[in-house]
């Protein structure tokens, strides 16, 4: 598998959509798959592992991490699509591919996604790794759908602060007019990727249909080059816990 034609735009833009990257088939059997895992596993995993709008209403679950203690998940970071994609598009061999998660937008909720960088959080030098976005069902402008900051991975990381969003805790404090100026809205069909690079700013909207999930699936690839930069984690870390200090003294 080629995907060598998408590589210009990833470098220009700091993402690109793949149209129709899984066929009909595999989609189906990704889609079954997951419908199992939620139906069957997901009721007994850790709360940390699975995060509910309300968890006292199970159609509204909106996060799903650590599906490799599934097989069939397990699996999915050794597949030769993915795999051929992730190298592509970072330019080099993968170090890893990260298990996969689940990620949705409950119909009618104020579920959104702040915009933020991907590599806040990994702390990976040189920036080396993206993330691969599978679209389950369609995704566009009214269930939430994706909008990227064009260019934004050629500027470094930005600072982030703490949000109330359950599942995303950072967010880019100082976000304003010339980012949403320079702003993409990706509209997807089932089966096509969007795949953004690890400092790439990106953000969605609540999802305001009146009965339309979006899920997705995510999986990050490294690459061999991207190391921990243990300095970034540390400062990281550190920023997390006096924010989270800050606001218990603030009540």
């Amino acid at each position: 598998m080629d995907y060598s034609q998408y590589k210009a735009a990833y470098d220009d833009d700091g993402f690109v959509v793949v149209p129709q990257f899984l066929d009909a088939t595999a989609l189906s059997d990704l889609k079954t798959n997951v419908d199992r895992y939620i139906r069957d596993i997901v009721p007994g995993v850790p709360e940390t592992d699975a995060f509910y709008q309300d968890r006292d209403r199970p159609e509204t679950l909106k996060q799903v991490h650590h599906m490799e203690r599934d097989p069939y998940f397990a699996a999915l970071v050794d597949s030769p699509a993915w795999r051929a994609l992730g190298e592509s598009l970072v330019g080099e061999p993968l170090a890893a591919v990260e298990p996969p998660q689940w990620f949705s937008k409950p119909p009618q909720t104020e579920a959104l996604t702040p915009p933020h960088q991907d590599n806040y959080y990994f702390c990976l030098r040189p920036p080396n790794v993206l993330t691969i976005w599978l679209a389950l069902k369609p995704v566009d402008q009214e269930n939430g759908c994706l909008h990227y900051v064009r260019g934004s991975h050629k500027d470094g990381v930005r600072m982030h602060d703490v949000t109330s969003v359950l599942g995303f805790s950072q967010g880019i404090n100082d976000y304003g007019p010339a980012d949403a100026a320079r702003e993409v809205m990706v509209e997807l069909q089932a089966g096509d990727a969007a795949v953004h690079h690890g400092d790439t700013i990106h953000r969605t909207d609540p999802n305001l249909s009146k009965a339309r999930h979006r899920p997705a699936l995510a999986m990050v690839c490294r690459g061999v080059s991207a190391q921990k930069d243990e300095a970034a984690v540390a400062a990281y870390k550190e920023s997390v816990r006096e924010q989270q200090a800050g606001l218990k003294v603030g009540g």
